[in-house]
């Protein structure tokens, strides 16, 4: 764990594997991350904005929970992109096939399974107030 923390801070290791890449796949690599970071930054500025300006829900502490959950995702998605970033580019630097990862779709189906419980909590709402 300590060794795959260490190289996300240190690029003098990642330069000295392997041959230097063509520098547009690292480019192309680098704005992956930065995409994945953009996504992270969303993510959490999205729960902020629940715990601050989105009125109490239907469900006891669903707004709180919710603002949690986007955080953390938020959190994950942020660490998770500088780590893909560091072993794609290591696969890159060592003529290596890229790491492969399934966390787009794991998020793809957290945001999917967000969206429909403000679905439900909509409709229960809704119905409480006719």
């Amino acid at each position: 764990m300590y060794h795959t923390i260490r190289r996300w801070f240190d690029p003098r290791e990642l330069r000295e594997l392997g041959e230097t890449p063509d520098y547009r796949f690292s480019l192309a690599n680098e704005r992956t991350f930065l995409a994945w970071l953009r996504t992270g930054l969303a993510l959490i500025a999205g729960g902020l904005a629940v715990a601050q300006f989105l009125p109490p829900m239907p469900l006891p502490h669903l707004r709180e929970g919710l603002a949690v959950a986007l955080l953390l995702l938020g959190g994950t998605v942020a660490i998770r992109a500088v780590d893909h970033w560091a072993r794609t580019e290591r696969a890159i630097r060592l003529g290596q096939e890229l790491p492969a990862s399934r966390f787009p779709a794991v998020l793809a189906l957290l945001v999917g399974l967000g969206a429909v419980l403000l679905v439900l909590a909509v409709l229960v709402q809704a119905a409480r107030n006719t």
